[in-house]
């Protein structure tokens, strides 16, 4: 693409504004029967009533649970990348293949944990809240609170270690819950955290692969802001770092070509906990292989688990 052109800037800066604006809904695709697993379909409010769906998996004779959420444009299900419309849209960046996230709870119920997976507000089949935004984890962070609320309050569950399983967008709501509420994670055990993003970072690197210069940023926040009345300023994971305050694992494809390294280095130093793990992955340039990454090695997440849920 030609840098200079500057309707074709303009008409990319618009399309990924209105992104945030209203985003795009990926299916639920799979359930966990897919992998042999029995579930039950929960739904179960966020702090804000906003109706959320999600699946309770139970281990049998098992005593703890993992709460996982999913990046932004997921569903707990995992995003068919390799079709239509979303091919097009992460074919840029290397990213037009599908991830299948029911892997990840074969192996958690394997291990003995109980499962509650579940949509994020404006994803999946969860309910529309906030006009539909995408708020980087402000308002998504009563997503967060919701779902450790209702594992509590289930008679099944209630005295059960909670972990939390937090990838992308759901890790760093999970900071901003952590931040906003401290009190409603008192007695969560830990934290695995694949990938948390900042938006102004991760915005200036697509912008970058579709050719739209780095001088845009300004003008690209301010059709952000004009979209969702949230700017970058507002969206910052490093500060929400500040407020974990559990045992906290992190994991980061090095040379993600949608984002730098620096990114997660800065919310890990941020952490205030010394019990805390940032890891790498090297070998491939592509975000997704970051959320297949427990599936394929699942030994350090399980190792984490085990060592803070006992």
């Amino acid at each position: 693409m030609d840098e200079t052109n500057p309707e074709q800037i303009d008409r990319i800066l618009q399309q990924l504004a209105d992104a945030f604006g209203g985003q795009l809904r990926s299916p639920v695709l799979r359930t966990p029967a897919d992998v042999g697993l029995d579930y039950e379909d929960v739904s179960f409010p966020a702090t804000d009533g906003t109706a959320l769906e999600g699946w309770y998996i139970p281990a049998a004779g098992s005593g703890e649970v993992v709460i996982a959420n999913h990046p932004m444009g997921f569903t707990r299900s995992g995003l068919p990348a390799d079709t239509e419309p979303w091919k097009s849209i992460w074919s840029s960046s290397g990213n037009d293949f599908a991830v299948d996230l029911m892997p990840d709870y074969r192996i958690l119920h394997d291990a003995g944990y109980n499962v509650l997976a579940y949509d994020l507000r404006n994803h999946g089949l969860s309910a529309a809240a906030n006009g539909g935004i995408a708020s980087s984890g402000i308002y998504e962070a009563r997503d967060v609170i919701g779902s450790v609320q209702y594992i509590r309050n289930r008679p099944d569950t209630r005295r059960m270690p909670i972990g939390l399983f937090s990838r992308c967008l759901g890790c760093s709501a999970t900071f901003a819950a952590m931040t906003q509420d401290p009190r409603a994670f008192a007695g969560v055990r830990c934290l695995v955290g694949p990938q948390p993003v900042t938006m102004k970072t991760i915005m200036t690197r697509r912008m970058g692969i579709l050719g739209v210069p780095a001088t845009a940023i300004d003008e690209f926040e301010r059709r952000l802001v004009m979209r969702t009345g949230i700017p970058f300023a507002r969206r910052v994971p490093q500060e929400w770092a500040k407020g974990v305050l559990v045992p906290a694992f992190l994991y980061q494809v090095r040379d993600d070509v949608l984002t730098v390294p620096e990114d997660v280095q800065a919310m890990f130093d941020n952490i205030p906990v010394a019990d805390k793990k940032l890891q790498w992955i090297t070998g491939t340039t592509r975000r997704w292989d970051g959320y297949l990454e427990f599936q394929r090695r699942p030994e350090p997440v399980l190792a984490w688990f085990a060592q803070h849920m006992s």
